[in-house]
């Protein structure tokens, strides 16, 4: 590959040219979709910002708090600076096959992800996959890897530039008591009833605690206001 198509990621302006030039490059080495994180650690806590290309309806499932903690990929980006090449079988040898069959019918069957980490609490996970077999020649895998990791390493200057401005601190919205309960056995994959019973209060009620928190913490879904105590280090 010419060195242009590393080097073009450092030119964009703003964040929806980053994705183009990011899945333009991942999309010429074989790759259906791409995601680059920013993230930024602060005190205790993080906040990151994601750009990617997933299908309709990937993201409720990727967002799911309690796959999050146990994907192996995502952990092993979180401890290495070495990419992880993986598969089902990354899934399946540490029963986690449930999580692989989740996003396998996305499109998201194998890929190869890395996370540079960098001062000053400052990281960058860059990840590709695809539905089809990665090479089995290892001359040509281990040339798709080196690709990948130098093209990570301009992706983020670029994402420094324009994606950690994004994801400096704000304010921490104030969530009651029952509020930040119904949101950590949310976290834990109970319904509104369990919550209820362990609350001892109405599934109606812990319907309302998790939908006010939903609404301080400016977000959609359930799963994205837990998400968001995470990172503003509410919930543990």
């Amino acid at each position: 590959m010419l060195p242009a198509g590393f080097t073009s990621v450092l030119e964009v302006g703003s964040r929806d040219d980053f994705l183009q030039e990011v899945v333009r490059f991942s999309q010429n080495l074989g790759f259906t979709t791409v995601s680059a994180m920013a993230v930024a650690d602060f005190g205790g806590r993080s906040e990151f910002v994601t750009v990617n290309n997933a299908p309709d309806g990937f993201e409720a499932v990727a967002d799911d708090p309690a796959s999050m903690r146990r994907d192996p990929v995502m952990q092993h980006c979180r401890r290495n600076t070495v990419p992880i090449i993986w598969d089902q079988s990354t899934y399946t040898s540490q029963g986690l096959g449930d999580i692989w069959e989740a996003q396998a019918c996305f499109g998201y069957q194998t890929g190869i992800a890395m996370a540079l980490h960098l001062p000053e609490g400052k990281h960058f996970a860059f990840g590709v996959e695809r539905d089809q077999p990665l090479p089995a020649n290892g001359s040509e895998l281990s040339r798709l890897v080196a690709d990948l990791q130098l093209f990570a390493v301009h992706a983020q200057d670029a994402a420094m530039r324009l994606l950690w401005p994004l994801a400096l601190p704000i304010d921490r919205p104030p969530l009651t008591p029952r509020e930040l309960e119904a949101l950590r056995w949310t976290m834990e994959g109970k319904t509104a009833w369990e919550v209820g019973a362990i609350l001892g209060i109405t599934e109606r009620t812990a319907v309302l605690h998790v939908n006010n928190a939903m609404h301080k913490l400016g977000c959609t879904s359930k799963h994205q206001a837990v998400l968001r105590a995470l990172r503003l280090g509410l919930i543990a």
